[in-house]
């Protein structure tokens, strides 16, 4: 073995380590850059919509749906609601059958804070009568 050369088992073990460290590194910072901020929801208020789905979308990161509310002047306003994932919303009784365009409901959320007719989803009060929860916790 000539000077300064170091054998193969430490530079194995040292590529190995360094590959450790950086998929370790990839693994727990994966969350913060996927994840986007609530910072869009108006947290301390509540709004309660009543109104038509016009679409559900169960699909991740996020399930969302749509929801045309009737204003004062008659004219439907289309409010969108984002949910949890759908892998949560299972948790709390969700299907992707458990709502669909055309179903009359009621949904409690928490107002887009520009105003916007939207927000984030509490709860829901289905045509049957029914209520579901699953609300995101931030």
């Amino acid at each position: 073995m000539s000077v300064g050369r170091v054998p193969r088992s430490k530079a194995l073990l040292r590529a190995v380590r360094t590959v450790a460290a950086a998929a370790s590194l990839l693994l727990f910072s994966t969350p913060a850059y996927v994840h986007h901020s609530g910072a869009m929801f108006d947290l301390t208020k509540q709004v309660t919509i009543t109104g038509i789905v016009k679409e559900f979308s169960w699909s991740n990161p996020h399930a969302s749906f749509k929801v045309a509310v009737d204003s004062s002047a008659g004219v439907a306003q289309v409010w969108a609601i984002e949910m949890n994932s759908p892998n949560n919303l299972v948790h709390e009784g969700w299907k992707r059958t458990t709502i669909k365009a055309g179903d009359h409901v009621t949904v409690i959320l928490r107002p887009l804070r520009d105003g916007s007719p939207g927000g984030q989803y509490v709860s829901i009060v289905l045509a049957n009568g029914s209520s579901l929860g699953g609300e995101q916790k931030r």
